[in-house]
């Protein structure tokens, strides 16, 4: 199971202007992108980050915390594009977790969850708190072929809509707590998780 992060947006509604990147915005003694990237880590050996052009200082700050990191040149096209992207640096493995960079709170327990039910046979499998479904999403490499062709902003929705999805309930807010605007950051979470061993 490889990881793959997306944090190749422009994040319009954090900073219209476009000065700010929110995945830069201090989370704890971390940054958001490096919040969510560790999370990922804590489960998966190998994660993927895809940036877009002239985010150096994101890149690094990834790098740091341990990810593989990519710049996609078609990255204005919108997540899909960065996934399909990312699935064609690691197209070996056997499924991925895809997660945002945006959601820095999803602990590492879900993470793990999720890739156990791929491991275990699940095509894709998707968190559930409370009724709500959220991210991250997981893949079986059976889906790699529609993957590889997404394009656009929509990125997998549509496979989410069509396909058999494996719901894993999980005791966790963070699937559903993203960063859109500064008010997200100032209500932060007491707590990253607790990072489970890698499985």
């Amino acid at each position: 199971m490889i990881g793959i992060l997306l944090a190749a947006g422009k994040g319009s509604r954090f900073a219209p202007s476009g000065l700010e990147n929110k995945l830069l915005q201090a989370l704890g003694t971390d940054c958001v992108a490096s919040a969510a990237a560790r999370n990922l880590l804590a489960v998966l050996p190998r994660v993927v980050a895809v940036v877009r052009p002239g985010t150096p200082v994101l890149a690094q700050k990834l790098r740091a915390a341990g990810c593989q990191v990519i710049e996609c040149a078609q990255a204005e096209q919108g997540m899909g594009a960065s996934l399909a992207y990312a699935l064609s640096q690691a197209a070996e493995a056997q499924g991925w977790v895809v997660a945002l960079a945006d959601m820095p709170w999803v602990r590492p327990q879900t993470i793990a969850s999720l890739a156990a039910a791929i491991r275990a046979g699940a095509g894709i499998a998707q968190p559930l708190y409370r009724g709500q479904r959220g991210n991250p999403v997981a893949f079986s490499r059976r889906y790699l072929p529609q993957l590889q062709r997404l394009s656009g902003d929509q990125g997998a929705r549509a496979l989410l809509k069509t396909e058999a999805v494996e719901q894993i309930a999980v005791d966790d807010p963070g699937i559903v707590r993203d960063i859109d605007t500064p008010a997200d950051l100032r209500d932060q979470a007491p707590e990253i998780g607790a990072s489970p061993p890698h499985s």
